[in-house]
């Protein structure tokens, strides 16, 4: 019986980044599933502040790569990136009248994932959804869409 060979994954993370985790999450959207090319020019332009952790995180990932590895840092594809919360620092800050603002000062943890790109998951296209041509989607002269939801009729007067 033959071994299934399991896919090489690169893995780098970055603990405790001061930055919320939701503010990261949108950094981690906007490079996931790209090419580390693709990645690193998104990165580059992103004006979030939490783009440069990112930036740091993958080097260090195509780093692991090619180091650990052996594999090309071009031919990797991004397999998962995500931003996890990491623990909260609560501070106060002074307000009116004697009393005292909670202050939430966030972490996250940034983990990026690589994989080569052979055997890197497929990327649904988004322009499958929308017809090549007019044939496929007439724009007149059809009749209703089913989807229409059906006239109310009015109720008869009783004399």
């Amino acid at each position: 019986m033959a071994a299934v060979e399991t896919p090489r994954e690169v893995k780098a993370q970055a603990k405790y980044v001061k930055s919320s985790a939701r503010k990261a999450r949108l950094v981690a959207d906007a490079i996931r599933d790209r090419s580390v090319a693709e990645a690193r020019t998104i990165l580059a332009f992103t004006q979030k502040d939490v783009a440069r952790d990112f930036e740091k995180v993958l080097k260090s990932a195509v780093s692991n790569a090619e180091a650990n590895h052996g594999l090309d840092g071009d031919t990797l594809v991004l397999a998962a990136v995500y931003a996890d919360e990491g623990p909260t620092l609560k501070r106060f800050r002074p307000r009116a009248r004697g009393r005292a603002g909670r202050i939430f000062k966030r972490t996250c943890h940034i983990t990026i994932k690589l994989v080569p790109v052979a055997v890197a998951p497929a990327r649904p296209s988004k322009q499958a959804a929308v017809p090549a041509t007019t044939e496929e989607a007439p724009h007149g002269g059809g009749s209703a869409p089913t989807s229409a939801k059906p006239k109310r009729q009015k109720k008869e007067a009783v004399a």
